[in-house]
């Protein structure tokens, strides 16, 4: 009899568990921005980025005044082009720093507070992906909160006042499609100074920790420096600090434009996103995710972060010094004579447009100014609102020569604005009919702006 062996199948292994992946990049900053649009704060400060400009401009235009004491203000009922650079000009003094503060000063502070740091580094593994991520994501969140003032600013500003020519700094008209440019430039310029104060922003949420003072550094940043400019102070001092690139935008809508300023401001501002993002990125990193109750901010860490900084202002204080041509304030008596002559030239002949008068080409004009400060010395310069000048031109044909009078304040950062202190027939507050209806008299209040940057030819 014979015997047949069954053989019995081996038993199964058990199968090596697979090894997790590491998130991709693209899905980290995915993963990132799902974070900051869940924040109900966020979702409302974005809405209201969209909407409120144009609710602004359209509340605006029912007014019988007008914001003058803001660059471009006296224009808003002339052009919506205006009405984008008003706004321009408020977000640049306290949304765009607020702005930063709300979505890059807490990107990193908000995981120290919720605990969660364990794990994200452990579905992330990297903590060099993680900032990446953070630091695209809040980008992208700024840059469309931006993106909404900008569009919201304009497209209101066109639908209630109208696509029409803008008058510039120096009192010539801009035309449309130019204006169209130089605001959407405007605005762009002013988005990459706003991406230097997300990397402050983004420094002090990663040294502070969970400490709200990382939330609030843009934002006192950003304080600090706007009463720092109405100090009187060096031209390469203010110039070299990191909020020029939100005042100097102004220099395009001058002829011909004032481009050094704004190309100090965004060096400067290219200068301190790139140090205080690479500072936050190398603490970030060597950060021990261990232990639960570092957050990252000892001291050692604060000081690590602010020496570099400091060494990056003296660096662009004297690096500005050193290529700028002009001493002082950059404000003087030659200055202010040839910019003030310069606006009251465009501006007559816009005057004689308006009531329809023969227009007097600008050379054929000849206007030139005198200008002096009250009880000075004779070291006629810097800034105050105790300047006089006397403005003369000549109509062809005509004897005698005409002279207006101005009260001209100068501000530090080298706006001014004449006001008309006689002949009341020229400089006089009175309405003109224009195509668009009744204005102001253009000669009555005259905006200008210095160049800082420049040396003046003539003085005394």
């Amino acid at each position: 009899m014979s015997t047949t062996t069954v053989e019995r199948p081996a038993p199964a292994l058990p199968a090596a568990p697979l090894e997790a992946r590491p998130a991709g990049l693209v899905p980290s900053v995915l993963f990132e921005l799902s974070k900051l649009f869940a924040q109900w704060r966020i979702r409302i400060v974005l809405g209201a980025c969209w909407v409120a400009p144009a609710a602004f401009i359209v509340a605006a235009s029912g007014q019988s005044s007008l914001p003058s004491d803001t660059v471009f203000g006296r224009w808003m009922f002339a052009t919506g082009w205006a009405g984008s650079l008003v706004l321009l000009s408020f977000a640049c003094s306290w949304v765009l720093p607020l702005l930063t503060s709300l979505v890059a000063g807490d990107v990193f502070a908000a995981e120290d507070r919720l605990g969660t740091w364990r794990h994200l580094v452990m579905a992330v593994r990297s903590p060099r992906r993680i900032f990446v991520a953070k630091a695209l994501a809040s980008s992208v969140v700024i840059l469309l909160m931006q993106l909404g003032l900008a569009a919201s600013s304009i497209g209101g500003g066109i639908a209630v006042v109208g696509d029409r020519e803008l008058v510039g700094l120096d009192g010539r008209l801009i035309g449309t499609g130019q204006s169209a440019r130089l605001v959407l430039l405007s605005w762009a310029c002013v988005a990459l100074t706003s991406l230097a104060f997300a990397a402050v922003g983004l420094l002090g949420s990663v040294v502070l920790g969970r400490s709200p003072m990382g939330l609030l550094m843009p934002a006192l940043l950003a304080f600090l420096l706007q009463a720092a400019q109405l100090l009187p102070m060096p031209a390469a001092v203010r110039l070299a600090l990191p909020s020029q690139g939100f005042v100097a935008w102004r220099g395009l809508f001058t002829g011909p434009a004032e481009s050094q300023p704004l190309l100090i401001g965004l060096m400067v501002s290219l200068a301190w996103t790139i140090v205080a993002t690479t500072l936050a990125y190398v603490i970030f990193v060597r950060r021990d995710f261990t232990d639960l109750a570092s957050d990252g901010s000892a001291p050692r860490t604060v000081l690590v972060a602010a020496l570099p900084v400091v060494a990056l202002a003296a660096v662009s204080i004297a690096g500005v010094a050193v290529a700028m041509p002009a001493i002082g304030s950059g404000i003087d008596k030659g200055k202010v004579e040839r910019s003030l002559a310069t606006s009251f030239a465009h501006l007559y002949r816009l005057q004689s447009r308006e009531l329809h008068r023969t227009e007097i080409p600008e050379k054929q004009l000849g206007a030139s100014a005198s200008c002096h400060r009250a009880g000075s010395a004779g070291d006629d310069e810097g800034p105050g609102n105790d300047w006089r000048c006397a403005v003369s031109w000549q109509i062809p044909g005509a004897v005698a020569v005409g002279t207006a009078l101005y009260q001209v304040d100068v501000a530090a950062d080298g706006r001014y604005v004449a006001d008309g202190d006689g002949p009341k027939e020229v400089n006089g507050y009175f309405t003109v009919r224009t195509p668009n209806g009744d204005a102001a008299n253009p000669l009555w209040q005259v905006d200008g702006l210095l160049d800082l940057s420049s040396r003046s030819s003539s003085k005394g």
